[in-house]
């Protein structure tokens, strides 16, 4: 679950109105807010401090930064957003509202925040990213992101050889384990009341994983405090040192029921998310989203690359309305002098 710490300190928030507002401080924001920001387009990122992936050590599968500490990604991303002019503010969104166009007929949204303060942007790229609804099983949030991972890419490698059992969700639990089987020779899927057929199990016996279908009663934390082991409900203890669950992913859609972003649902309620299409536009016109808000599979390298093609697409949009802009006052002034 995101963790929450002292954010850095703030950017003083323009009273005029910005090219762009990023909501969410994560890759795909950032980086969103570095290409507007070296398109020398006036951005603000609101950053509420709460990271996916702040409880894991280090980011993974991301070139030439594998294994940087999350906190240390995102300092550098905003070193490099303000290094262009950009602005990075740390409150969270109360509202996102269309507001009323320019007088030129261009975009614009009410951005209202926690602080009080109110911003006015001609576009938004909604990059909130997600949260993760673990199953209720006593004794697995304390573990997460440690013990207890989702992503065999994300985590894979650091769990190699472990015994490692599978909590199952549904269908996409035996994904699950054919991938984590690749990492350990020694796993144990806990079918908690879902269905398996006997071909399935029989896939699973081929490749020596084993399928405990009494029901899980609680996760066993060791004197170490870390995982030791999965509790059943009729008192037996299998030892376990990870598992890997497949967690219900849900956008972060807090304060921005106002823009009418339209949502997508995952098959078997795995997920929530917002709709978008070629890089990352809406049906709302002058929002975007990247990132985990609209691919929930999307891993930090993936996001960080839909933040910039939504940060481009927005320059993009923003130049032609500019040019729409000038054209109109010059056959305006062109009229004034015939």
């Amino acid at each position: 679950m995101p963790a929450k710490s002292d954010p850095p300190a703030s950017d003083a928030l323009p009273d005029d109105t910005v090219d762009a507002v990023v909501i969410g401080g994560g890759t795909a924001g950032l980086n969103g807010a570095l290409m507007l920001a070296r398109s020398r387009r006036s951005v603000v990122v609101i950053d509420s401090g709460t990271p996916r992936n702040a409880p894991a050590e280090g980011v993974h599968g991301l070139l030439g930064l594998e294994g940087v500490a999350p906190a240390r990604l995102y300092e550098r991303g905003r070193e490099e957003v303000r290094r262009y002019g950009g602005l990075v503010a740390f409150d969270e969104v109360t509202s996102a509202l269309p507001a009323e166009p320019s007088a030129d007929g261009d975009l614009r949204f009410t951005i209202g925040l926690a602080s009080s303060r109110t911003l006015t942007a001609r576009r938004v790229l909604v990059a909130t990213g997600l949260r993760d609804v673990l199953p209720d099983i006593p004794g697995l949030a304390e573990h997460w992101g440690h013990g207890v991972v989702h992503c065999p890419y994300c985590h894979g490698w650091e769990v190699r050889d472990e015994p490692i059992g599978i909590l199952a969700v549904g269908p996409a639990s035996l994904h699950h384990a054919l991938l984590f089987r690749q990492l350990t020779d020694d796993l144990v899927y806990f079918t908690r009341g879902t269905d398996l057929d006997a071909e399935t199990r029989a896939r699973l016996a081929a490749r020596n994983v084993r399928v405990v279908d009494t029901p899980v009663a609680a996760v066993v934390t060791a004197a170490d405090g870390k995982i030791s082991g999965v509790r059943l409900t009729d008192g037996k203890v299998v030892a376990r040192r990870v598992l890997a669950v497949a967690t219900t992913m849900l956008a972060r859609t807090e304060g921005l029921d106002g823009l009418g972003l339209p949502m997508t649902d995952l098959p078997n309620g795995m997920g929530r998310s917002f709709a978008s299409g070629l890089a990352g536009a809406t049906d709302v016109p002058g929002v975007w989203v990247a990132g985990n808000a609209t691919d929930l599979t999307a891993q930090v390298g993936a996001s960080a690359a839909a933040g910039a093609l939504a940060g481009a697409r927005i320059n993009a949009d923003l130049a032609v309305a500019d040019t729409d802009a000038a054209l109109a006052a010059a056959e305006k002034e062109s009229a004034v002098h015939a």
